[in-house]
């Protein structure tokens, strides 16, 4: 037999033996069809670069009729949603702080009388703009629609204001991230991409590693109980990951700047129950994976939606609400929140407080499904 002697019937059966093979192999089989389809839905989807409907809150010192008009005209243009209407400056400055809204709004005391008078009164938007990309597009809005809301108010004896340039004057700050730096969004955000990437896939390997080459023979013969396992082979890992973190922060303050408002210590801290969460991911995954390609797989399949759904890479505002949901189920997105409000905004432990516990509950879950299946492997 030379190697230029093809054999169709050698190469039909090698054919029907991928074949059969992938069909005992059903979690790589579902793999296979799973990622694409579930790719082709979050990018269908749940991806929109130009997000609306954005929370946005307002502070009406003026009650006039022309203050009124301005703000139906922002909420026609579906950029912004009303939820939340406040008295103080203070008020919108912590609900922006915690991310509650994108928007203040504030019309300040007698706008409608210096509008009257043409005294070209002003309005102050105020944008959360840790994310430039949310808020851009919405922005851009105000220009136009400032110069064409009042059109049907301002006839008659107000028509000459109507024939000014700018009757208003508006002036927005763009708080955190005034002058709409991507780097200060994304490479803070890069902790937490990081740490559920090499965490997941690191620790469902190092355990279906031992399945494979047999030293899981080793642990069974030893007085040790699962739970001590487990944390024993994790605890190397949660240094490794503040190495990372280390690295990390070590590049966006001296590489790209990022201002570093917050406490490090409170955001090292809070991190840990983070690493916790995705080690945690890690044993559960090699507990089920057969061997290390199927641990890689599962890993994958769980970094992806935690990247695209997350608010890392695409607004998480403009993602319908039921890619929103499951968004708020994956810790990252917690953690992105987290991060960027301590190292933008100076948050502290109050404001990222309700970011915390969906963490600790995902840890919580995930150790216990864990320790579980990694009890029964062993028996």
């Amino acid at each position: 037999m030379t190697g230029w002697d093809f054999s169709p019937a050698r190469f039909w059966a090698m054919v029907v033996k991928e074949f059969v093979q992938m069909r005992r192999d059903r979690l790589t089989f579902a793999m296979m069809v799973g990622i694409p389809l579930l790719q082709l839905i979050l990018f269908g989807y749940a991806i929109n670069s130009d997000p609306r409907h954005l929370p946005t809150a307002v502070i009406l010192a003026d009650n006039g009729r022309q203050g009124r008009t301005l703000l139906n005209a922002m909420q026609n243009t579906t950029y912004f949603d009303f939820v939340r209407q406040f008295k103080t400056e203070s008020e919108g400055h912590e609900a922006l702080a915690r991310g509650d809204v994108q928007f203040v709004i504030n019309i300040p005391e007698n706008f409608t009388r210096d509008l009257l008078r043409g005294d070209r009164p002003s309005i102050l938007v105020e944008a959360d703009a840790t994310d430039p990309g949310t808020t851009s597009n919405a922005i851009g809005s105000l220009n136009v629609l400032l110069n064409t809301a009042l059109q049907n108010d301002l006839k008659g004896p107000l028509a000459f204001l109507a024939g000014t340039p700018g009757p208003i004057d508006l002036r927005v700050h763009a708080l955190y991230n005034p002058e709409a730096i991507t780097q200060y969004n994304i490479v803070p955000g890069l902790i937490g991409v990081v740490l559920t990437m090499t965490m997941v896939m690191i620790t469902a390997l190092a355990i279906t590693r031992e399945r494979e080459s047999g030293t899981m023979e080793n642990l069974l013969s030893m007085p040790v109980r699962p739970l001590e396992v487990l944390i024993g082979k994790i605890i190397p890992y949660i240094l490794v990951g503040y190495i990372q973190i280390g690295l990390i922060l070590f590049a966006a303050h001296f590489l790209f700047r990022v201002p570093m408002a917050g406490s490090l210590p409170l955001l090292l801290i809070i991190t840990f129950v983070f690493i916790i969460a995705n080690l945690a991911m890690g044993v559960t995954f090699s507990t089920v994976a057969e061997n290390q390609r199927q641990a890689i797989q599962m890993g994958f399949f769980f970094f992806l939606p935690n990247i695209l759904l997350s608010g890392f890479a695409f607004s998480f505002r403009g993602m319908p609400d039921w890619a929103q949901a499951i968004g708020e189920l994956l810790p990252l997105t917690h953690f992105l929140r987290i991060v960027r409000g301590i190292l933008l905004k100076g948050n502290g432990l109050a404001e990222v407080a309700p970011e915390i516990w969906p963490i600790a509950l995902f840890t919580v879950v995930a150790l216990a499904i864990g320790v579980k299946r990694y009890r029964q492997t062993l028996d």
